[in-house]
């Protein structure tokens, strides 16, 4: 069953087809509100009240634009009354999962791979988390979720030459934010 007829089905109450479309895109739904908070639990709640929003707002959606289109601009649009409202500082952990698991099967160097990777991932979120809002949701549905600037510019509202304007300049401030770390770490990476 295709997207559109999960929608119509959701649309006239079926929850087990409201179901597949949560499973489909609750992930990045989540990665989205994340971008914001960066607080798991958080993240979570406000995932779950995207999706709430979501259903009770699904007999209006009017097949206008995709429906993970509409889903997304509801989420960003949740995140940022949510820390408009509660004027939370984004908290951004330094490691998701601590050290203790990296050797479970001996492969040192597997571990070892996986420990720069999770801190290169830290370095840029961390990196994220310092943009202004209106960059780091730009880039978190570009660079992160994989969007096109056609959907992008449906969430958020704007022209896609915005959104490409966005973009470089939201490039160039992360930029800037992340070179001193990685001059520091001894190795300028193309970023």
């Amino acid at each position: 069953m295709n997207e559109q007829e999960l929608v119509l089905q959701a649309r006239e109450g079926s929850r087990e087809a409201f179901a597949l479309l949560i499973e489909k895109y609750q992930r990045k739904v989540f990665q989205m509100v994340y971008s914001f908070t960066g607080n798991r639990e958080t993240a979570d709640d406000l995932t779950q009240d995207v999706f709430v929003k979501a259903w009770l707002a699904l007999p209006r959606f009017g097949f206008r634009s995709e429906f993970g289109t509409w889903l997304y601009r509801i989420a960003v649009n949740h995140a940022k009354d949510f820390l408009r409202k509660n004027k939370k500082i984004r908290e951004v952990p330094l490691q998701d999962v601590g050290d203790a698991t990296l050797a479970v099967d001996g492969n040192i160097e597997a571990a070892e791979h996986e420990k720069e990777a999770r801190a290169t991932r830290d370095f840029v979120r961390r990196g994220l988390a310092a943009l202004p809002d209106k960059h780091r949701v730009i880039l978190t549905l570009r660079d992160i979720q994989g969007l096109s600037y056609e959907d992008i510019a449906g969430i958020l509202g704007i022209s896609p030459g915005t959104v490409d304007s966005r973009i470089h300049r939201a490039r160039r401030r992360l930029r800037t934010i992340l070179e001193p770390g990685l001059e520091s770490e001894g190795g300028v990476h193309a970023l």
